[in-house]
């Protein structure tokens, strides 16, 4: 299945990788009107609880907007639009800016695939955790496994793709401590393989549209 991506880049901005939810939060309000895709609500304040088509990130300290489908084409409309961003009362004049647009294949096949996590990986929700702390090393690792072959399916799903070939995944990643929603949380930098395919720059697992979970492709 062929999908389209877009992303924005802001080269002479810099900020945290933390303020990439703040990121959302600007541009969730600044466009408020154009698509719920934009900040994962619909107009009677419920949540859309589907994939994130539009994502928020800060990478290697610059922010990026990344849409696929819907998404994809959402930034391209609203691109020219954006002449500042403003994040924690501070005022960013967007000075230069840039869009890219790609054609990518989802596949499950048998090629292997690395990837690596630019931003921390949150694999569990508060259900997975309880059952992970108390785990032993090799285990640890095989329930993590099964988390990320969840998480790929997820993000498939989440684009409309389906496929009937087994996602295999092994992990290579450390433990860290991280801050979501001002609570702590464990989460976890490193690598991967697996034979599935997945976009540049693409989220996967928990709270991927603000910035968690960004993989790229090693070479």
């Amino acid at each position: 299945m062929q999908i389209t991506q877009s992303i924005i880049q802001f080269p002479d901005i810099e900020l945290q990788t933390r303020d990439a939810h703040k990121l959302r939060g600007y541009f969730g309000n600044l466009f408020i009107e154009h698509s719920p895709l934009l900040h994962n609500h619909y107009q009677d304040g419920s949540a859309r609880y589907a994939y994130p088509l539009v994502q928020y990130k800060v990478i290697d300290k610059m922010p990026l907007l990344v849409g696929f489908q819907e998404g994809a084409e959402l930034l391209v409309s609203l691109f020219l639009k954006i002449r500042e961003i403003k994040i924690s009362g501070q005022n960013y004049p967007v000075l230069a800016k840039n869009i890219q647009q790609k054609q990518y294949e989802l596949t499950v096949n048998q090629q292997l695939y690395n990837y690596r996590f630019k931003t921390l990986w949150m694999a569990l929700n508060q259900e997975n955790h309880h059952k992970y702390l108390p785990l032993a090393e090799n285990e640890k690792n095989s329930f993590l496994n099964r988390q990320l072959q969840n998480n790929i399916l997820s993000f498939y799903k989440g684009l409309s793709f389906r496929t009937t070939e087994r996602i295999m995944a092994i992990t290579r990643v450390n433990e860290k401590q991280t801050l979501f929603k001002d609570q702590p949380m464990l989460a976890f930098d490193g690598e991967f393989t697996t034979n599935a395919f997945i976009p540049e720059m693409a989220g996967i697992g928990k709270a991927v549209s603000r910035g968690f979970g960004t993989v790229s492709q090693m070479k």
